[in-house]
């Protein structure tokens, strides 16, 4: 759709879900997450929903893809080796490789605009908290750390701030905070659901999705938490809106 909300054109039409979409850097493909062989697995499209290819293919679920800037990779979530953890592929599938290995999940990876760094959560401390590490998997750091969950982090396309949900007042709020884990300052505060926060490309504006009206819609912000804007307005389910990456 516009980000207006207006011009919603649909892409897939399969008997299966379709979800998760994540933009690639040029705005060219769509890659996202589908359960029409049976489980999860991910597949990407041209920008106007032809040549659907699937890039995965296994017995667990792969979920989650986020694009690196220069297009050449794909982070995802797997279970394949009994956990959730993340991986790295390459943007035609091949070359699949584990970045995180513990115990614990480790989930929705987000690429650093400069493609050296990886954004993700994880439940390793006995609760969900956002990390981030080096591209190939090393030097793991933590940057939230409280009793409450901690999740969906995603980068400003000037690697400044990273924005991200928490739980921590009672309920999914928006949250934003500095690269390094300081300044963490909430944006939305309702009684009902926010998440899935996306920047606009040029940083001044965050896309979302919330509860808020009884239902899954698509919000719109400015990236301090003002003018927050419905955009989608249906009886069903809108949700894990993804920014069109070229102004």
């Amino acid at each position: 759709m516009d980000d207006d909300g207006g011009n919603q054109i649909q892409l897939t039409d399969n008997e299966s879900g379709d979800w998760g979409p994540a933009w690639s850097p040029d705005g060219d493909r769509i890659a996202f997450d589908s359960n029409c062989d049976g489980d999860l697995e991910i597949f990407v499209m041209d920008s106007d929903g032809r040549n659907q290819t699937r890039l995965t293919d296994n017995e667990s679920a792969d979920w989650d893809p986020a694009w690196s800037p220069d297009g050449g990779c794909i982070a995802f979530d797997s279970n394949r080796d009994g956990d959730e953890e993340i991986f790295v592929m390459d943007a035609d599938g091949r070359n699949q490789t584990q970045l995180t290995d513990n115990e614990s999940g480790d989930w929705d990876p987000a690429w650093s605009p400069d493609g050296s760094r990886i954004a993700f959560h994880s439940f390793r401390d006995g609760d969900d908290e956002i990390f981030i590490m080096d591209a190939d998997g090393g030097n793991q750091i933590q940057l939230t750390d409280n009793t409450s969950g901690d999740c969906w982090p995603t980068w400003s396309p000037d690697g400044g701030r990273i924005a991200f949900v928490s739980d921590r007042d009672g309920d999914d709020e928006i949250f934003v905070m500095d690269a390094d884990g300081r300044n963490q300052t909430q944006l939305t505060d309702n009684v009902n659901i926010d998440w899935w926060p996306t920047w606009s490309p040029d940083g001044s504006r965050i896309a979302f999705g919330s509860v808020r009206d009884g239902d899954y819609e698509i919000f719109v912000m400015n990236s301090d938490g003002s003018n927050q804007t419905q955009l989608t307005f249906n009886s069903s389910y809108d949700d894990h809106p993804a920014w069109y990456p070229v102004e």
